[in-house]
């Protein structure tokens, strides 16, 4: 289960990527855009303001986003982007860290870009960091011998999860794409006590926290907390800075 609050924590640093990617988008006046992945809304009420001519579809798989995207104003849908089908007159397809969630979401690409008209772009962002200290520990205490009974049927993403800048570029150019492809490393400030630690429980901890009990699940964060702390010491100045790499990429069919 997502939790729309929880995630909105730093919204303003998690809102950096999907600003930068759809900078990088040049239609001028399309007639649908779509939001795979809209989370809570927050983000995707800015593609109104871009496109205020366009039919803006938007959906989440999960039902707490898409009422929190639904109290925003938005038309959101409950949705699985790998059933998604786009609409004749779809010109931009926009997904917002969400194909990480996906295995194999290399064919799911394909298939969009199949349907879409031509000049239709895609434009993606997923997260690049899984072998960053915040997911290695996290996946050592949950393969640990405390954890791995509990956590036996929990998937915590590795770094194969996702392609790199040049394998999207190689993926969407065989399928007849035009393609800007990139990756960014952010450094994003954080401040507060365990501020790593709760910025990861609003994303990558949420398979753990679904599948302990609110006990258990405190016990866990408790013994993450001082491995993340020692991976990511504060500064004096109360700053703790947490690298966030971020893959991106806008293909035009």
């Amino acid at each position: 289960m997502w939790d729309p609050e929880k995630y909105l924590d730093y919204a303003d640093l998690r809102a950096r990527p999907f600003h930068d990617l759809i900078a990088r988008i040049g239609a001028a006046s399309p007639r649908r855009v779509v939001d795979l992945g809209c989370g809570p809304g927050n983000l995707t009420v800015s593609l109104k303001d871009r496109w205020p001519g366009a039919v803006l579809e938007c959906g989440d798989s999960s039902p707490e986003m898409v009422e929190s995207a639904r109290s925003r104003g938005l038309d959101a849908s409950l949705l699985d982007v790998r059933d998604w089908t786009p609409a004749p007159d779809t010109d931009v397809v926009v997904s917002n860290a969400v194909l990480q969630w996906v295995p194999g979401h290399e064919s799911l690409l394909r298939r969009w870009v199949s349907e879409l008209p031509a000049g239709a772009v895609v434009a993606i962002q997923v997260p690049g960091n899984f072998n960053a200290p915040s997911h290695a520990l996290t996946r050592e205490l949950a393969a640990s011998p405390a954890w791995a009974s509990r956590l036996a049927d929990v998937v915590l993403r590795e770094d194969d999860a996702v392609l790199s800048p040049l394998g999207y570029a190689n993926l969407l150019a065989d399928a007849g794409c035009g393609v800007d492809a990139w990756e960014t490393t952010y450094m994003q400030p954080l401040r507060g006590p365990r501020a790593v630690l709760e910025w990861i429980t609003g994303t990558a901890l949420r398979p753990v926290r679904a599948a302990l009990p609110d006990e258990e699940w405190e016990q866990f964060r408790a013994e993450l907390a001082p491995r993340l702390d020692e991976a990511y010491p504060t500064r004096a100045d109360g700053t703790t800075w947490f690298e966030f790499r971020r893959v991106f990429f806008v293909a035009q069919v």
